[in-house]
């Protein structure tokens, strides 16, 4: 290991979720000194065009789209500092159950073995010691999501390498507190009048019980660029509500990412704080 740098891998669906899910470890690893490499695997066209519309409707060209969301990813990993980008540029597949996820080219439709394939390479070139991606849910059941796992998981069998290996994912508490952040909010993202705090059952079904997560890495002091390279997506209106926080409040609410993980020879213990725990 002395001859390379420890390197962190995370493979991502789509452009913005580099910064939503991974924004804060990338940025705090690369102020470590530890490579980071980001596969991204789709182009992003069924993401909003200009003016938010949508796929399908009048205005809405998927290259055009496709070739903003790249000029957007390239800004997230200036702001992350990304040592690497790597483009699988597979044809975004839409969310489930769209026609576009039977398109040509789709990564919906691609083969696993092809996917895996191509990313077991790019593991051999740059032979990561912690690679992380979604579960076999992909975090929330997008197709392109869970093909991320499906290729992440086929690619570390051709490959001779023991990376650590983690699942994103989000504590409960922090869904029912960011339900409770939700309702606060008026149209504008400022704080109101307060309200109870949102019932179990209108939360959506993601994320685990906090005993069942295993790594809780604090990212706080990363957490203005975090917010930074997700205002880099802003395009997509997905991220506006998190935009109208500010960077204060949005650090409180997403200042620690947390994952499971699955894969380790290391034996460094659990719960743990760091995904090099072990490493270094």
């Amino acid at each position: 290991m002395a001859d390379r740098p420890l390197t962190l891998m995370a493979v991502h669906a789509h452009p913005d979720d580099e910064a939503s899910g991974t924004g804060g470890v990338l940025a705090r690893y690369a102020a470590e000194g530890i490579r980071t490499v980001l596969v991204t695997c789709t182009d992003g066209r069924c993401g909003d065009g200009p003016g938010g519309v949508k796929p399908g409707e009048d205005g809405h060209d998927p290259a055009a789209v496709a070739a903003m969301r790249r000029k957007e990813l390239e800004a997230s990993c200036e702001v992350l500092e990304v040592g690497h980008l790597e483009l699988l540029e597979y044809a975004d597949s839409g969310m489930m159950g769209w026609e576009s996820n039977d398109a040509p080219g789709s990564f919906w439709n691609t083969p696993v073995a092809d996917g895996a394939a191509r990313l077991a390479e790019l593991m051999r070139h740059y032979r990561p010691d912690v690679v992380v991606t979604y579960d076999e849910n992909g975090f929330y059941g997008h197709p392109d999501h869970i093909q991320a796992h499906r290729i992440t998981v086929a690619a570390l069998e051709l490959v001779d390498l023991s990376p650590k290996v983690y699942w994103t994912t989000v504590p409960h508490s922090a869904v029912r507190r960011f339900g409770e952040v939700m309702r606060e909010s008026g149209p504008d993202g400022e704080r109101s009048e307060p309200v109870e705090p949102v019932e179990a059952a209108e939360l959506p079904e993601i994320g685990l019980p906090d005993e069942e997560i295993s790594t809780w890495v604090d990212t706080t002091a990363f957490g203005g660029r975090k917010f930074d390279a997700l205002a880099a997506h802003a395009s997509q209106g997905d991220n506006i509500f998190f935009l109208r926080m500010g960077k204060e409040r949005f650090t409180e609410l997403m200042g620690v990412e947390t994952f499971v993980r699955v894969r380790d020879t290391t034996g460094a213990a659990l719960p743990e704080n760091d995904l090099f725990a072990g490493l270094r």
